[in-house]
């Protein structure tokens, strides 16, 4: 994509559809980079356990498992814009009860558990239909542009979030900080509800059943599709294990805390947000092989961690994650979009979040025991190799190597 094309893409902001979206993705992921590290350390302090954290930390996604094929469905048969603003106002009053909980001194492992339960559920709901939602806001050449943008959004907020977050609960405490976040919900859903999108295809009647088998037959029938999936259920419960456990204990233990940890996390931000921009101008001929090798750089962080290096190498290596993140999940996005009949992408989504997200509390929880027994440099090692070997498989296979959009 040329100079003139990247301006282009910019120009989509002028899309009133687009515009409310970027807005909105900017005011909710100010908030919702704020809140890991508001849980992480708020519980650190409440419990002083990395075994006890993990539990809280690892709920969320525990939930989003159980109902994540459901909310696919439920947005590919009704509407997708009330699905993500009615998740959004669910996670509102989940972060205020969560704030109130640690304002009110009344916070404990199982009803903060409970709240990020509830905190899952919305997620669950809100992933699928999200990735859904996109076709119905612009023509399909602008697919790509509209994701890297929305992207950019989300990174840019995740870049003065987690470096805001830090310096908030290292000042007022994971309660307040958790209070922003919940307005920052409100706020998103007000936006996303005046959104005017195309009419959403048609899923026809099938019972809830068949349209999971249906789901699962798309799914199934690209070769690229589930091997990467399968590829990231152990990526991204390395991935969840390292920011939303190991990293913050690291920070606690061995450096400055919190304001470290958010500056490290900033640090991610700042490389996803040049990684949008960068997603906006790239055309590989085989994304999927273009996308899963900027996945060995994910181990960055883990990496640079373990081998006990000053705070701002590792920030360095999360910037270099965050770039090659962001270009991962540009073109993965796009493939979906393009490759996914329109009246089953949430359903398809699903499965990729599911398949995604499996592993991800077993590998939280089992972070939290490893950080104990085994120590900080071996978990985060092991953490690091999750990472690097299924990349490697994935790459192995032919599918992942030669997909294109034309085939």
């Amino acid at each position: 994509m040329s100079n003139t094309s990247l301006r282009a893409g910019f120009k989509l902001l002028r899309h009133p559809n687009v515009r409310k979206m970027f807005v909105a993705y900017l005011v909710t992921y100010t908030g919702t980079a704020m809140a890991p590290i508001a849980m992480a350390f708020g519980v650190l302090e409440l419990t002083g356990s990395t075994r006890d954290a993990s539990f809280v930390i690892a709920a969320p996604t525990l939930a989003s498992i159980v109902v994540l094929l459901v909310g696919g469905v439920v947005a590919d048969r009704s509407s997708r814009q009330r699905v993500i603003y009615t998740s959004e106002l669910a996670a509102m009053a989940a972060q205020l009860c969560l704030a109130f909980l640690f304002l009110s001194g009344y916070a404990t492992v199982p009803l903060l558990t409970l709240f990020m339960l509830v905190n899952g559920v919305a997620m669950a709901f809100h992933a699928p239909a999200a990735t859904g939602f996109i076709i119905q806001l612009v023509e399909q050449e602008d697919l790509q542009s509209t994701n890297a943008l929305l992207g950019i959004a989300r990174n840019g907020a995740v870049v003065g979030g987690a470096a805001l977050g830090g310096l908030l609960v290292a000042g007022v405490g994971a309660g307040m900080t958790l209070v922003i976040d919940a307005l920052s919900f409100g706020v998103s859903a007000w936006l996303v509800f005046r959104v005017v999108p195309k009419a959403q295809a048609d899923a026809g009647a099938a019972s809830v059943l068949q349209d999971l088998r249906l789901g699962w037959r798309e799914f199934t029938a690209h070769t690229w599709l589930w091997v990467i999936v399968l590829q990231f259920s152990l990526i991204v419960a390395a991935g969840e294990s390292v920011y939303g456990l190991l990293g913050p204990a690291v920070s606690r233990d061995q450096m400055g805390g919190a304001v470290d940890w958010g500056f490290i996390a900033a640090g991610f931000g700042v490389g996803t947000l040049l990684g949008g921009v960068a997603a906006m101008k790239i055309q590989p001929r085989h994304p999927m092989r273009f996308a899963t090798l900027c996945v060995f750089f994910f181990s960055g962080v883990s990496l640079t961690l373990a081998a006990g290096m000053p705070v701002y190498l590792v920030a360095v290596a999360a910037v270099v994650s965050g770039f090659a993140g962001q270009i991962f999940a540009v073109l993965w996005y796009t493939t979906l979009q393009l490759k996914i009949p329109p009246n089953m992408l949430s359903r398809v989504s699903a499965y990729d979040h599911l398949g995604s997200i499996a592993l991800a509390p077993l590998g939280i929880v089992a972070a939290g025991y490893l950080y104990e027994v085994l120590g900080a440099t071996n978990t985060l090692l092991i953490a690091a190799a999750l990472v690097i070997v299924p990349t490697v498989l994935a790459l192995c296979v032919r599918d992942v190597r030669t997909m294109t959009y034309s085939s």
